[in-house]
């Protein structure tokens, strides 16, 4: 399995050389390399307060609305809340579709291969689903992104929501779906536990969001500041970002902070995210340390917001059970933070040497490493030196254009008659 992030069209665990839009991708269909290709992507994590999903998301349509080889609309998968879409969408990408009430297309789309998406949004040559579920089509290509298989790998961490995702993604993929993953490690995943088509699932790596720092003065109705967060008597602080849910494994972060916090009476722990299906586990796990009084959550925070904590973190937390990519991590290299994260998942895969990797649930292991990056100033140096080389490897530009290779190469193959083959094979 490759070590390395992949940032163009890829397989994986195998090479597949990116397809040039209007190249090799638009054999096979006629008009598509004299045209933009019409591509619907489903912005509906952009909607209420967005958490990964979302700023993955927003990346995507940010990168796509750059291609003059695309033209790009985005729809949401919800009754009332699909008006505030557009305030989110960047230039370049249109919003255009009738009501799709979210419970019951979701459930239909279980069961049947209707209503196509052309019912909703028009026509278009791909359609995208960002988020497991990919709707069912009358004639364009569907890809889907498979974030994690979390539902599968660590179904006891999970909610009944994200458990219905498998089903999901099984039917989009007997209805001839393609298959886009965050690393090579997810997509060799998907290979073994659905027995898909390795050619037809493709890792392409995401952006790695830059988040403006909102200034430290304005605390109160614009956000908490890092100075506000921070309880009497701390100077610095480790920061961890997600959502509290059991996969993040923060209830283990408390622990070893609890021995970390021992030797260190300036430290504090920042948790910034929203509450989730774990938030009860974490409550009991900071209700029982001996130093609560410096844990703190911020809960969710916005951009802005998580810009000022990630600038003035001492180090990020990511100590996940399992992920299928991780892009706290990445948003802290951004920043200059070093970052501490456990090899669950893909993290290894993205993060490389750029990051303190320790085992999935070992207190002792990652107690140690937060301690030597908060006393070492020369490990520091190293850890900010090699994740800012690292961060600089994952643009949204380079994921567009990955991306616009997987939608050349669908839309090749979506004609009517080669779906029909397709479908009895």
């Amino acid at each position: 399995m490759p070590s390395e992030p992949v940032t163009g069209a890829d397989t994986g665990g195998r090479e597949n050389p990116p397809i040039p839009p209007g190249g090799t991708g638009a054999r096979g269909a006629p008009g598509l390399s004299q045209r933009p290709l019409r591509v619907g992507v489903d912005a509906t994590p952009l909607l209420g307060k967005p958490t990964g999903v979302g700023v993955f998301c927003a990346g995507v349509l940010s990168g796509l609305a750059e291609r003059g080889d695309l033209e790009v609309s985005a729809y949401a998968v919800s009754w009332r809340r699909r008006r505030g879409m557009e305030e989110h969408l960047p230039p370049g990408v249109s919003a255009r579709q009738r009501a799709m009430p979210a419970r019951p297309l979701h459930g239909a789309w279980r069961r049947l291969d209707l209503p196509p998406i052309e019912w909703f949004v028009g026509p278009v040559d791909v359609v995208h689903g960002t988020n497991f579920v990919v709707p069912p089509t009358r004639r364009a290509a569907a890809v889907v992104t498979v974030h994690d298989l979390t539902p599968l790998r660590f179904p006891e961490l999970c909610d009944a929501a994200t458990l219905a995702f498998p089903d999901l993604v099984r039917r989009a993929l007997r209805r001839g779906a393609w298959v886009h993953t965050h690393s090579a490690f997810v997509a060799a995943e998907v290979v073994d536990a659905f027995g898909a088509d390795p050619e037809r699932v493709r890792a392409v790596a995401p952006g790695a969001p830059v988040l403006p720092p909102t200034p430290p003065a304005r605390p109160g109705p614009d956000g908490p500041s890092a100075a506000t967060l921070l309880p009497e008597g701390t100077l610095r602080y480790v920061l961890a970002v997600g959502t509290a849910e059991p996969r993040k494994d923060l209830p283990g972060l408390v622990r070893a902070f609890d021995d970390v916090a021992a030797d260190r009476p300036d430290l504090a722990l920042v948790l910034a995210g929203p509450d989730g299906w774990g938030s009860d586990a974490l409550e009991r796990a900071i209700g029982a340390s001996p130093f609560r009084s410096r844990i703190t959550r911020a809960g969710w925070v916005d951009a802005g917001t998580l810009g000022t904590l990630l600038a003035g973190a001492a180090v990020l937390a990511y100590p996940s059970v399992y992920e299928g990519f991780g892009l706290p991590p990445l948003q802290a290299m951004s920043a200059g933070v070093p970052v501490v994260a456990s090899r669950g998942g893909a993290i290894p895969e993205a993060l490389g040497d750029a990051a303190m990797l320790v085992e999935v649930g070992d207190r002792a292991a990652l107690a140690g490493a937060l301690a030597e990056v908060l006393d070492s100033g020369h490990l520091r140096a190293d850890l900010v030196r090699r994740g800012t080389e690292r961060v600089a490897r994952y643009t949204w530009a380079r994921c567009a254009d990955g991306l616009s290779a997987l939608y050349r190469v669908a839309a090749a193959e979506a004609g009517p008659g080669r779906r029909a083959a397709r479908a009895v094979r």
